[in-house]
């Protein structure tokens, strides 16, 4: 599973990186059929708390599967993302084992 991280508008400190790794390393555990995995980190100028925006793409066979969340910091935004993508794994995985 290749794992791509990138920001947009900051630059991301490897501490943000490590723990993104290190809570995605557990995903390839969850679901062996992943073939790589983009988190886009972005900071919006929306004049709101919550600005920190973390979108998850995943590519399995046959399909993509994203999921965005927005927060105040990026590790909660991530990992709200990242239950909601495991929720997606686990719907896409009932259906191809049906």
């Amino acid at each position: 599973m290749k794992v791509r991280i990138s920001s947009r508008h900051f630059a991301a400190d490897q501490k943000l990186k490590d723990y993104i790794e290190k809570k995605l390393a557990k995903l390839g555990k969850f679901f062996d059929r992943i073939t790589n995995v983009e988190v886009n980190l972005a900071l919006e100028n929306s004049g709101q708390v919550r600005d920190k925006v973390v979108e998850i793409r995943v590519n399995v066979p046959g399909k993509l599967i994203v999921h965005k969340d927005v927060a105040k910091k990026f590790e909660p935004a991530f990992d709200k993302s990242l239950k909601g993508l495991k929720v997606q794994l686990k719907r896409y995985k009932g259906k191809k084992s049906a």
